[in-house]
């Protein structure tokens, strides 16, 4: 049978778990960041020849790294 002190103490506990989860997705968006950042360098190291042949121009690099690109108006280019 379980006392209410012995409960109490139970709930009074630390969770790291949460912490742990919390530091682990912190980290993995830092790295996420940085290599879309480096996707953007990377993009912007092209001429405007070889970002035509992939479908976006200059302008839409950091859109289409950073998922915001809609494909459907490059038909209006």
């Amino acid at each position: 049978m379980t006392t209410i002190s012995q409960a109490a103490g139970r709930s009074l506990r630390p969770s790291s778990g949460g912490f742990f989860r919390t530091l682990a997705n912190g980290v993995t968006a830092l790295f996420d960041r940085l290599e879309q950042r480096s996707a953007v360098k990377t993009l912007n190291e092209l001429d405007d020849r070889a970002l035509r042949d992939i479908g976006i121009t200059r302008s839409q690099i950091e859109d289409a790294v950073y998922g915001q690109f809609k494909a459907e108006l490059t038909r209006y280019l």
